[in-house]
C-alpha cells in the first residue's frame, strides 16, 4: 500500500504511517480460501469435489454428521455405521478408538504418520498409481500397514490445518472450521486423514474441544512423527529456568 502517498492517512505521524498495515480483502477463489484463510467444512462435504480438484488433498474425506437435540436432555450424534456411509465407501474401519481434550486457547502442532510404500516402487510412483491412476479403487489402500486417522468432534469448535507432506505429490493446504455436537449445524462433520499428512488442530473460542478419533492401526509411538510442534512445549519463565540450573 502507498501509504506514504496516500492523502486519506496525512493526520498521521510518520512513525505510525511507517508501521500501518491494511487488511486484504481482495476476493479470493474457493481455492484460494481452502489454502489460506480457511473454510466451513461443512460447505466442503457437500461440495463435487470437481470444483476445488487442484486445492484438494488425495485421500483426504470430509463427511457431514447429523446431531439430533433431546430436549431438556442433550443430544444425540451418530458417526458411523460399518457397512454404511462414507467409510463404508472407502473401505476403512478404525482397529482403535480414542478420545482427547484440548484447553481453550491450546493447539497440537503438525503430526504426520508413515505411509507404507511397497519395496518395488518409489515414493511418487505409488501415490500416483494410488491416488491418480486408482484414485477409486479403495481396496488398493493398505489401511492395516499404515495409520490413517479419523476424527470428530462432540465438544467445541476448532481450526483443522492438513498440510500435504507426502513426496511427489503437489504441496497442498486444507485449512477448516470444524464445530462439535454442542454446536449442532453444517459444520458437525468427520474427516479422515491419509498417513503423509501432517495435520494441526488449534482451539477457536474459550471452550475446550472434546475430541473422538479412530485409527486404522492400533497406536504406535515410533510412528508419530511430529513437524514444528513447539507450540505443545510450555516453556518455563527464563528466571525459572536459570534457578533450577
Amino acid at each position: 500500500m502507498e501509504k506514504d502517498n496516500d492523502d486519506r492517512w496525512r493526520g498521521l505521524a510518520p512513525e505510525a504511517r511507517q508501521a500501518l498495515v491494511m487488511r486484504d480483502y481482495a476476493t479470493r477463489s474457493l481455492g484460494e480460501q481452502i489454502a489460506e484463510v480457511g473454510v466451513d467444512a461443512g460447505r466442503l462435504a457437500t461440495l463435487d469435489r470437481a470444483e476445488v480438484y487442484d486445492a484438494w488433498i488425495p485421500g483426504v474425506e470430509i463427511f457431514r454428521r447429523t446431531i439430533y437435540p433431546q430436549r431438556h436432555r442433550g443430544s444425540f450424534g451418530e458417526f458411523v455405521r460399518r457397512d454404511e456411509g462414507k467409510l463404508a465407501e472407502i473401505g476403512l474401519w478404525p482397529q482403535q478408538w480414542a478420545a482427547a481434550r484440548m484447553f481453550a486457547q491450546t493447539a497440537k502442532g503438525f503430526h504426520v504418520h508413515p505411509p507404507r510404500i511397497p519395496q518395488d516402487r518409489s515414493p511418487h510412483e505409488w501415490f500416483q498409481h494410488l491416488f491418480v491412476a486408482e484414485s477409486g479403487n479403495f481396496s488398493l489402500r493398505p489401511y492395516e500397514e499404515e495409520q490413517w486417522d479419523v476424527m470428530f468432534f462432540v465438544q467445541g469448535r476448532v481450526e483443522m490445518i492438513l498440510r500435504e507432506a507426502r513426496a511427489g505429490l503437489p504441496p497442498r493446504t486444507m485449512r477448516l472450521f470444524i464445530e462439535g455436537d454442542n454446536h449442532r449445524g453444517g459444520n458437525n462433520v468427520a474427516v479422515v486423514i491419509p498417513p503423509g499428512v501432517a495435520h494441526a488442530l488449534r482451539v477457536e473460542g474459550s471452550e475446550d474441544v472434546i475430541t473422538v478419533y479412530g485409527t486404522s492401526t492400533s497406536f504406535q509411538a515410533e510412528a508419530e512423527g511430529r513437524i514444528a510442534s513447539e507450540i505443545e512445549t510450555a516453556q518455563l519463565p527464563e528466571a525459572w529456568q536459570k534457578f533450577l540450573a
